[in-house]
């Protein structure tokens, strides 16, 4: 097992992320836990992002994640641009990179992610247990000029404690991109509790085939207090079938979330 203490760089990953605003926001709210506050707005975030070869990593080896959380208030990362995210779900193809995450206190479980593009259009999918549970659709183009960099703070719970870390990042974001549709497809499973609203309202978003980051070395313990006891997945609205959405409204560039 890798020693969660040490830093891991993952460079040139096939990165689709982006926030959006939740259809049930008391059920985003009640993931949050205590010590730590949701934006007003309960916005939600989702990088799904594939490293497909061992030697783009310092030690993680190959695989696929897709992480899920709620972004914070009162907790931004360096610079201030970018809110401070609790991790809800963080799905992962490798036993690795799990066991490596969960000893930094993830909320690791197996899954893998794709992300296939063809003729300027992507799909990003997560799949546990053989079953696709999430689905994006997103018209990309290509590469330019614009390098997106700086840093992000993801928040964990270990031990029954919060802690941060703050992760660099250095991306080269497509132009155009536009989020079609992003589906959540069992009603009956915990990640339905985050599924966007209809019409599909976009926070900022952006697709790179070449996004670097870091996971820094040691966890810093937050301020705010002891976490209450892990709520990820402990929150399972149905509130009914997911019907059709219509293309996000109001979308932008923003830099990757390792």
């Amino acid at each position: 097992m890798l020693d969660p203490a040490a830093p891991q760089l993952v460079v040139d990953s096939r990165t689709l992320y982006f926030s959006w605003l939740p259809a049930d926001p008391n059920a985003v709210a009640a993931l949050v836990p205590a010590g730590l506050r949701p934006r007003d707005d309960r916005q939600v975030f989702m990088n799904q992002y594939v490293v497909d070869d061992e030697s783009q990593t310092s030690g993680l080896g190959a695989y696929s994640l897709t992480y899920l959380g709620v972004s914070l208030t009162g907790v931004d990362a360096p610079g201030g641009a970018s809110p401070g995210g609790w991790w809800t779900h963080y799905i992962a193809s490798s036993e690795r990179v799990r066991d490596y995450g969960a000893a930094r206190g993830a909320p690791a479980v197996p899954g893998r992610t794709t992300i296939e593009v063809r003729r300027g259009s992507l799909v990003a999918e997560t799949t546990i247990g053989g079953t696709p549970l999430i689905r994006a659709r997103c018209r990309v183009g290509d590469t330019g000029h614009v390098i997106s960099s700086g840093h992000h703070r993801y928040f964990t719970t270990r031990d029954g404690h919060l802690f941060s870390s703050v992760y660099p990042y250095v991306a080269e974001p497509v132009a155009p991109f536009e989020i079609e549709s992003v589906e959540f497809l069992d009603p009956r499973h915990p990640l339905y509790a985050l599924r966007p609203q209809n019409p599909l309202t976009i926070g900022c978003g952006f697709y790179s085939p070449r996004a670097s980051f870091a996971y820094p070395g040691g966890l810093t313990a937050h301020a705010g207090g002891a976490a209450a006891a892990d709520r990820a997945g402990s929150v399972s609205p149905a509130a009914g079938v997911p019907g059709p959405q219509r293309s996000a409204v109001g979308f932008g560039e923003q830099p990757v979330r390792g």
